[in-house]
Formats: C-alpha cells, structure tokens, sequence
C-alpha cells in the first residue's frame, strides 16, 4: 500500500519535482559540487529514485553512461521527454529501489540512491535498498545517499504550521523518537508518510550495508529554510553564498539544522 501512495504520488506531481531544484537552489548547487568531487571522471551510474531527472540530466551532459531508475512511470517520461529536448542519451528502469534484480551484480561505478531513503520507514527495508545498491556496484565504486533530516519535519511545522502546534504535538514527538508519523492531511493518493532521519543513523547504514564511509554533508548548508534572500541572487554574488556552504557542509553542527544529508560510501570489497 505505502508503494503505491508513493508512486501515485510522485505520477501526481511529476511537474512539481522536476522544479523542485529550481526552488532549492543551494541543495542543487552544493549536491552537484559534492557529486563532482567524488565521482570518478567517466563511468555507468546508476541513479535509483532519480524522479524526473535532474541529475540524471546533469550528469549525462558530463558524458557518464547513466541509467535512470524510479518506481514512477510519470517522472520517467517527463525524464526522457527533458533529455530529448537537449539532445542527451539515458537507459531508463522503472521499479522498487529494495530490488534491483534487472541489474547484474557490478554493473555500475557509481549509485546514487538520493530519494528511496525518504519513504522507506522500516530499517530493515534501508538495509534492504543499500543492500541492492551495493550489490550492482562494482569494487572500488561510489554511493551517494541522501537523508531527509529528522529536524527538516519539525523544522518545517515552525514555519509553516505554527499554530497547529497542539493538533500536531504527538507527531511530532513520533519523529524525534522514530522519525515517522508526522503526516498531514492524511495519507491519500497524494500524501504519505515519509521518513526522517536521525544524522546518527547514516555512516552505521552504510557500514552496515559494506560501505567504507567517505563523508556526510548538509546540502543546504546553513541556509536551510532561511534561503529566500539568497534565491533571488545571481552572478558572483549566488556563487560566493555557494561557496561558503559546500565549505561548510561537513561540519556535523549543521547536520540536524539542514533538511537534507548525503553521505558517499565506498565499496571496497
């Protein structure tokens, strides 16, 4: 049930996530810095719970072989309708990040699994989707990760829902403890509960999952939900606020402050 709140989700609002970069701007920014200091210079990625695109696009602008996976049919058209656009080549898959049976063990330098780890609250089904992940990667590869942070949920009630702080007091209490059951409205076809995680939870996920640990980031450095200003910059001015956060994205202070974490891991056996 919770597979298909999620696809008919991400089906719903394929427009909405293909701009959601546009909105996030410094996540985009700092993401893309990170990627491009990690990953080797050439390769096949594989980008699971890619949605519609946008770094998939990046990334084969860049000239890697990438294949683009999402359990959403909607996202994976808007994807190849984007890349035809521009003239740009993918494979494309759709399915569940926790199997990845159509891919051969070793097939790809690099997985980003930015996405999967948002929606998926059991950690035996994260074990289970990593698991997959390092499976396809060949020794030596790279995985990226990302983490909504467990803060990001409450963080986002202050702002936006202040005063429905007693109808969502529980909840929010459910998420420092177990980082899920905060949702609202209620789980539909266009709503589901997502999970939030806790920083402490992400270099034992990868070692578990046989990852050398590389470095966890804040993408949104320390702007996150006060980038409003920034967003409207431009020229040096944009590249400088840039600078200062991808500087400052390893620092573990700023890890419950951002919505979002990545982590890289290697595979080195």
């Amino acid at each position: 049930m919770q597979e298909d709140l999620i696809r008919g989700y991400y089906d719903k609002q394929t427009d909405q996530e293909w701009h959601r970069q546009d909105r996030h701007r410094m996540e985009f920014a700092v993401t893309k810095r990170l990627l491009s200091s990690f990953l080797p210079a050439t390769g096949r990625v594989l980008d699971c719970g890619g949605g519609p695109g946008r770094y998939a696009l990046w990334l084969a602008e860049r000239r890697y072989d990438v294949t683009l996976f999402d359990l959403s049919a909607a996202c994976l058209e808007r994807a190849k309708a984007e890349a035809q656009g521009v003239g740009l080549a993918l494979a494309y898959e759709q399915g569940n990040a926790m199997d990845l049976s159509q891919f051969a063990d070793a097939s790809f330098d690099t997985v980003l699994v930015m996405g999967p780890l948002y929606h998926l609250r059991e950690l035996s089904d994260r074990q289970r989707a990593m698991a997959e992940a390092v499976r396809v990667l060949r020794t030596g590869g790279l995985v990226a990760a990302a983490f909504i942070t467990r803060t990001a949920a409450l963080r986002y009630v202050a702002k936006e829902e202040a005063t429905r702080i007693l109808e969502l007091y529980e909840p929010m209490l459910n998420v420092i403890r177990q980082g899920f059951d905060l949702t609202f409205p209620p789980p539909d076809d266009d709503h589901f509960q997502a999970y939030f995680a806790h920083p402490a939870e992400v270099e034992p996920l990868l070692r578990g999952a046989g990852l050398a640990p590389l470095g966890v980031y804040a993408t949104e450095g320390f702007i996150s939900m006060i980038d409003e200003t920034v967003n409207l910059l431009a020229g040096e001015e944009w590249q400088a606020w840039v600078e200062l956060n991808f500087n400052l994205a390893s620092d573990p202070t700023l890890f419950s402050g951002a919505e979002h974490l990545l982590a890289f891991g290697r595979k080195d056996r």
